[in-house]
């Protein structure tokens, strides 16, 4: 079976789930009802990916193309575009914006392809701003990390680490004094947590990926000590903190095995 093929298939499946003699709950959907569906395929996608699950990678990606299609073929019944129209886009795209591939223009790292890639945009997109652009509609700590790698580009940036740690650090005192009273305290822990995106973003780390290990890890932990706790017949909740702190790091050490 060649990629066209498959590509034709899936096309005509969602245009028949879509057609008259369809499925009732697929011709029922907009591009909104959709959307929490697009976003729960690309998280599901990353979950793969952190679990090294290659044969649930190929699942996930095989939904997520699903839900291209899927919003593809809304467009075209609305006569707005269809799949070779985006196929069209994207690859015109890809070639126009790597000219160090298909064109003439040298480069000699990343950074220069970064570079040229934000200055085409800019041209394509007629855009003033050098942090034009960036969906607000991403999760907060992703958009602040798009922010400030945008804003780097051009110059705006710490020179090294160091200076976005003792931005932290002031950041953490500015905190204190907003819960005295002396500012507001949800602005001050937004520039908190925007201190530690940007020490993040210098360690090439991504954030989102960071705090969702985190979460991760404190999940497994937690269940550890509901766990523990039942096994001796006691409730969590009526433990004293000492205990429960005791748990935690039992927890911990079990972890590290």
């Amino acid at each position: 079976m060649s990629d066209e093929y498959t590509c034709k298939q899936l096309v005509e499946i969602m245009a028949k789930l879509r057609g008259p003699q369809g499925c009732p709950w697929d011709k029922e959907q907009t591009h909104k009802s959709l959307e929490r569906y697009l976003i729960e395929e690309a998280y599901e996608i990353i979950d793969t990916i952190e679990n090294e699950d290659p044969n649930h990678l190929k699942e996930e990606l095989g939904d997520l193309l699903l839900q291209i299609v899927f919003h593809t073929q809304l467009a075209s019944e609305a006569g707005q575009f269809d799949i070779h129209d985006v196929l069209e886009g994207i690859i015109t795209k890809l070639i126009r914006r790597h000219p160090h591939v298909f064109g003439e223009v040298e480069v000699t790292s990343t950074q220069d392809v970064l570079v040229n890639w934000e200055e085409i945009k800019k041209q394509e997109k007629e855009e003033v701003s050098a942090i034009a652009g960036i969906p607000k509609s991403l999760p907060a700590l992703i958009y602040a990390y798009k922010l400030q790698s945008k804003a780097a580009r051009v110059g705006f940036d710490w020179e090294e680490v160091g200076g976005a740690l003792d931005k932290i650090t002031e950041e953490v005192e500015e905190l204190k004094s907003a819960r005295e009273g002396q500012g507001q305290v949800e602005e001050e822990v937004g520039d908190l947590l925007f201190a530690v995106v940007n020490v993040a973003r210098h360690l090439d780390i991504d954030p989102e990926l960071a705090l969702k290990s985190t979460g991760n890890k404190f999940e497994s932990r937690f269940r550890y000590m509901e766990d523990k706790a039942q096994k001796k017949g006691l409730n969590l909740a009526d433990m004293s903190l000492e205990e429960k702190d005791k748990l935690w790091d039992e927890a911990k050490e079990v972890g590290k095995r």
